[in-house]
């Protein structure tokens, strides 16, 4: 079964309580209501010889990245990391010098945002690394900004440059946009936001299903990276990390002007209210955006 085929099956099976659970499965983190006050929870792994490979990259690099993912599930709600914890399956025979590189490359990842690995668990098995993380966090004031919020007119922006992360190793280095985050939580009505870890194409129709909308993207706005190669690796290559979001129109102007953090933004489309994505060619001419991208299963 391919991921989001599975992910569509668990979400018609789950029912929640929304006074206890406002966001259920769907959006990049659960949000759990805990003494009042709502509590961001994402989990997500790392797989070697799927999302990494520990022999190229080595172990401290493994962990880092394993931190890393998940700390941009909780930029993409605009929330500050509070605590992680983490579970790992290592290889029999794996050196215990490895192992430990592992932890001090969570714990590098997480220090770097005042996120601590408080716990976790440790197993062992015939199979290959496997690294697992779940970070908890803590919304703004304003509430977690979701996928399902974008509008017919809003503007569409990414930060950063698009493609070619896994060729170039950037999906080892990245650095979350935690900070990003919170500071256009802080200046600008956000109405929705994903992290680009499976593609810009896979993830706007991500936003755009949560949405209920459509969206057009004009193929000379996209921020294509030196190391993507062209615009269709900077569509769906993933790995990249970066925001892509929403906001009133009036406000992407000064963000394409003055960047975020010293990070560039750029306006690459609308969203529109027709449920179609939608590539614009520099003469004009059309062709839907077809999700190409990361997906397990495929």
């Amino acid at each position: 079964m391919r991921e989001f085929d599975l992910i569509d099956w668990i979400r018609s099976q789950t029912r929640l309580d929304p006074r206890a659970v406002p966001v259920g499965p769907g959006d990049d983190c659960a949000v759990v209501r805990v003494g009042g006050e709502d509590l961001l929870v994402t989990v997500d792994q790392v797989l070697d010889g799927v999302h990494v490979q520990l022999a190229a990259c080595g172990p401290q690099a493994v962990g880092r990245k394993a931190m890393a993912r998940n700390l941009s599930d909780i930029a993409a709600m605009a929330g500050t990391p509070l605590a992680a914890v983490a579970n790992v399956a290592l290889p029999r025979d794996f050196p215990d010098d490895d192992a430990k590189a592992i932890y001090l490359g969570l714990r590098a990842g997480g220090d770097a945002f005042r996120c601590p690995l408080v716990g976790g668990d440790i197993g062992v098995w015939d199979g290959a690394l496997c690294v697992g993380v779940t970070v908890l966090g803590r919304p703004t004031p304003a509430g977690p900004v979701l996928r399902s919020g974008a509008r017919p007119g809003d503007a569409l922006c990414v930060t950063g440059a698009l493609g070619g992360s896994w060729r170039s190793g950037r999906d080892l280095t990245f650095t979350p946009r935690i900070h990003e985050a919170l500071a256009l939580a802080a200046a600008c009505e956000l109405h929705a936001m994903i992290d680009l870890s499976d593609g810009l194409s896979r993830d706007l129709g991500h936003v755009c299903r949560e949405s209920g909308v459509g969206a057009e993207i004009l193929a000379t706005r996209v921020p294509v990276h030196p190391d993507a190669g062209g615009l269709d690796a900077a569509l769906s290559d993933g790995e990249d990390y970066e925001l892509l979001f929403a906001l009133p129109p009036g406000r992407a102007d000064a963000l394409e002007r003055d960047g975020v953090l010293g990070v560039p933004v750029t306006r690459v489309g609308t969203i529109t209210a027709e449920r179609n994505v939608t590539l614009v060619h520099p003469d004009g001419s059309r062709e839907p955006l077809i999700p190409h991208g990361w997906e397990h299963g495929t």
